[in-house]
């Protein structure tokens, strides 16, 4: 794992080829990609249970064995060891109570001139939600994806979800029934999103996909988008845990906080940054201990090694900086008051605070989303909310007398754009 300091010279440019990534770029993966989609828009059900069989190595031998009922999901969830369930539901609830706060309402004003003006918020008519599948699939995207779609009010939420070689994880159904996912498909990769955006015989096209993915779903994603809208073109996992070196700090819990996204993917991020370089070689330390015993330590072990670093910084303001550059998916703060930091991080995709608060709660049960922006990206995009599942349409409404002194200022900067109709349309209501 490379070691960076702020005084190394080269600092600069190494920082940036740590941070240097591109989730889909490759031209052999987007012709792929769009090969994939163009059959499934013109070949539909068939295509599909083609690539799922091909892809998945699927038992099934018709679409409809590709949908799984809702009785299915309800016995699934039935059927969990009542540990697990209490665990989901207290997910599930915390998720949709934090949720509901986000929720936004129409409203209108009433200008000097008498007119009336305002924004109607209307929950978009059905949303896709792509989730990761077979053994090592999340239910917890099926909470984060779905329960705000439900609360903004989406009336039909169509899930899909790989199962290679016909296994699914009953979590995943489980979570499926709690959030009232109303479809399931047993389909994934490119032929998935596209029968979410194009529609089948047997799958509704809808007006979003949301959710994460392998490169080819990215890619998918992002060749989709415009047909539906998509939340964001996720990369690989990425957390940055601050801390000063203070006697509070412990060096296995830090360590194994930048191993639980490590251990995510061989090119997930975890970056260390302190001002304590006795801490950083601690960590250092404890991170090789952890890795000796880690079931997926091979995992872990080539994340760090392929974009992990430890980063020594000379003070606070400089790891404010370097946070402020990297724009992490995860941020940690091991610090005393995490408060008094806030004002200075801009660039977050969730933000944990203090020594008690690690990126594992996050991840399933805080309550905030669990789908963030990645790959820098937080510096203009926000977390998976109901925002997401939500439009918003403007209202303009002029009564006669109220018209008129917007018009004439409308005529003047109509003429001023060589506009003339747009000109004379708002002449005839002050003219008149």
């Amino acid at each position: 794992m490379r070691q960076l300091s702020t005084q190394d010279a080269d600092f600069d440019s190494q920082l940036t080829e740590l941070l240097a990534f591109e989730t889909v770029n490759d031209a052999d993966l987007l012709k792929t990609v769009d090969d994939i989609i163009s059959k499934v828009r013109h070949g539909g059900d068939s295509v599909v249970l083609e690539l799922t069989q091909q892809f998945d190595q699927h038992p099934a031998t018709t679409m409809k064995a590709l949908e799984l009922s809702k009785e299915a999901l309800a016995e699934a969830f039935a059927n969990l060891d009542d540990v697990v369930k209490s665990a989901l539901t207290t997910a599930a609830t915390r998720v949709q109570s934090f949720h509901e706060r986000q929720v936004q309402e129409s409203w209108q004003y009433e200008d000097e001139f008498g007119n009336r003006l305002g924004q109607k918020v209307t929950p978009l008519d059905r949303v896709g939600i792509y989730v990761p599948g077979g053994l090592a699939s999340y239910p917890s995207s099926v909470l984060m994806n779905a329960i705000p779609a439900k609360v903004a009010g989406v009336k039909e939420v169509i899930m899909v979800v790989p199962a290679p070689k016909g296994v699914l994880n009953p979590l995943v159904l489980a979570a499926a029934h709690l959030a009232q996912v109303d479809r399931v498909f047993t389909i994934g990769g490119a032929q998935a999103v596209a029968a979410l955006a194009y529609g089948t015989e047997m799958i509704p096209a809808v007006d979003k996909i949301t959710g994460p993915g392998n490169k080819y779903v990215a890619a998918a994603k992002r060749a989709v988008f415009g047909q539906v809208g998509i939340d964001m073109i996720a990369g690989p996992s990425e957390v940055l845990v601050y801390a000063e070196g203070t006697a509070k700090d412990r060096a296995d819990w830090l360590a194994m906080d930048l191993l639980s996204q490590a251990e995510h993917d061989r090119i997930a991020q975890a970056i260390f940054v302190t001002t304590s370089e006795k801490q950083l070689k601690e960590v250092a330390i404890e991170i090789e201990k952890a890795l000796a015993e880690l079931p997926k330590a091979d995992i872990a072990r080539d994340s760090l090694k392929n974009r992990g670093a430890l980063i020594l910084v000379k003070d606070r303001a400089e790891g404010m900086a370097v946070i402020n550059r990297v724009a992490p998916e995860h941020l940690e703060l091991s610090v005393d008051n995490p408060d008094a930091l806030l004002g200075s991080i801009r660039h977050a995709g969730a933000i944990f605070m203090g020594r008690h608060t690690p990126e594992a709660i996050g991840d399933y049960c805080a309550g905030p989303n669990h789908v963030l922006p990645t790959s820098g990206t937080a510096r203009f995009s926000s977390p998976l909310g109901v925002y997401d599942f939500q439009k918003k349409s403007s209202i303009i409404y002029c009564s006669e007398a109220g018209s008129k002194p917007l018009a004439e200022t409308a005529d003047i900067l109509a003429q001023h754009e060589d506009l003339e109709a747009h000109a004379r349309s708002a002449r005839y209501r002050y003219q008149s």
